[in-house]
């Protein structure tokens, strides 16, 4: 990250087309309005003349190196640039002692921190002094989510910006200037051309790299998507297996089949797949959300999601994965109540609540002489024998009111099981009600 000094033939080094096009002010920063506008957060602090500490938390290639090195310049302030990856407790010291020394004469540090997240929690802790006194303007980059992996510490003393993937727009902007500073057009078609911008999946770095590729190619041959296809290498999809991107995707696809919405649910499967999540990962989920948002209202879903399951670890990839696909649109199309996931929860609540209460002797078993002398098990009416098959008799500990934790809803299988409900409920009445008489 450090710059090297300068030499007598750096100008004549042949530089990536990436770093030529580097902005020169922040006003050509592309895609990243909503945190560099006049009314943006960075915007405001420029316009009031300050510059508070930052976390800059976006995907590689959005512009984090190069907002932190512009804002530098905008607010006259020293860039002292340090990577997490090749850093350790003696650069930091380094770089702080060098701030200190700078602001005692008059000069103040931006100390800029790529993948500020590899730092440890004690490493993190040593910025906070310097973050607190004013000695240094922390801004620190990172593709990670900062609540997940920075000390909370050093997160209270940070404005955190999260900064976009690049849209559409932002990346044919970043074409159109290629093509201005190359003085000539790309080998594209126009349906090439948005081929090329869906390569990049928002990396602004990386697409640059694939147009300068393009303009290196000899020829004169304009290329069609297949063409550009054959030519370029596309970027892998941002997924990884243990941070956020794993937890955001498990949640889209949960939502998306709590929603209904089986088009969605299969999109962001393929995208989980497509990630190298494991398959296995996945419909253990399934089988979770079978229980939790189907439950009763189709009891069938939760086979459908075993059977998946067995099914992927008898096939394996890829042949297994057709049958994980078939789980979710079941599930997505399934109707939905999360009237077990509730009843359960309220059951155990009270049973938290009530503690060790015993259940009535009645129901309870009498295997020796003692117990059938002390009451076990008197009274009991054996359902099979009575009317209905039903005996109506309580099976809460006594001294405990009844209480109704499974409410069904008018969903699917659910409509038959409620039914059942309220027809017990008419015996247990009709019982209690005949025994006062």
């Amino acid at each position: 990250m450090a710059k090297a000094k300068s030499g007598l033939f750096d100008q004549l080094a042949p530089r990536p087309l990436a770093d030529r096009m580097r902005p020169r002010t922040l006003d050509e920063v592309v895609g990243q309005d909503h945190v560099l506008a006049p009314d943006a957060p960075l915007g405001r602090m420029l316009a009031a003349g300050r510059l508070a500490s930052i976390i800059l938390w976006g995907p590689p290639g959005c512009g984090k190196t190069t907002i932190a090195r512009l804002l530098a310049e905008r607010t006259d302030l020293h860039f002292e640039p340090l990577s997490a990856v090749f850093s350790g407790v003696a650069d930091l010291r380094k770089a702080f002692e060098a701030a200190r020394e700078r602001r005692a004469a008059g000069k103040g540090t931006l100390l800029f921190v790529d993948e500020i997240h590899r730092f440890n929690r004690a490493q993190q802790d040593g910025f906070l002094p310097y973050v607190e006194d004013g000695t240094i303007t922390l801004v620190g980059a990172t593709t990670e989510n900062p609540s997940f992996e920075l000390n909370a510490a050093l997160l209270s003393r940070c404005h955190v910006l999260v900064l976009k993937r690049l849209d559409d727009a932002a990346l044919e902007k970043l074409l159109a200037r290629a093509e201005e500073l190359e003085g000539r057009k790309l080998p594209l078609t126009d349906d090439a051309r948005l081929s090329l911008r869906a390569m990049a999946d928002g990396d602004g770095r990386f697409l640059l790299n694939m147009a300068e590729e393009l303009f290196a190619l000899k020829g004169g041959e304009v290329l069609d998507p297949a063409g550009l296809a054959t030519t370029v290498q596309r970027r892998a999809p941002i997924y990884d297996k243990a941070q956020e991107g794993h937890y955001n995707l498990i949640s889209a696809l949960h939502k998306s089949l709590r929603g209904s919405d089986v088009d969605a649910a299969l999109y962001w499967l393929a995208r989980m797949l497509a990630g190298g999540e494991d398959p296995l990962y996945i419909v253990r989920r399934l089988v979770r959300f079978a229980s939790e948002d189907i439950g009763m209202a189709d009891p069938q879903a939760l086979v459908q999601a075993l059977a998946a399951w067995d099914t992927y670890e008898r096939l394996g990839s890829p042949e297994g994965e057709l049958t994980i696909a078939q789980a979710v649109v079941y599930l997505a199309t399934a109707p939905k109540s999360n009237a077990l996931y509730v009843g359960f929860g309220a059951a155990k609540q009270s049973a938290k609540e009530t503690g060790s209460l015993m259940p009535p002797m009645h129901i309870l078993n009498a295997p020796t002489k003692l117990m059938k002398q002390l009451g076990y098990g008197a009274g009991y009416d054996y359902d099979h024998d009575a009317e209905d098959g039903f005996s109506g008799q309580n099976y809460f500990p006594d001294g405990m009111a009844r209480r109704q934790f499974y409410k069904p809803v008018e969903r699917g299988f659910e409509r038959d099981i409620q039914k059942r409900l309220e027809y017990w409920q008419r015996l247990r009445d009709k019982r209690a009600s005949d025994k006062k008489d």
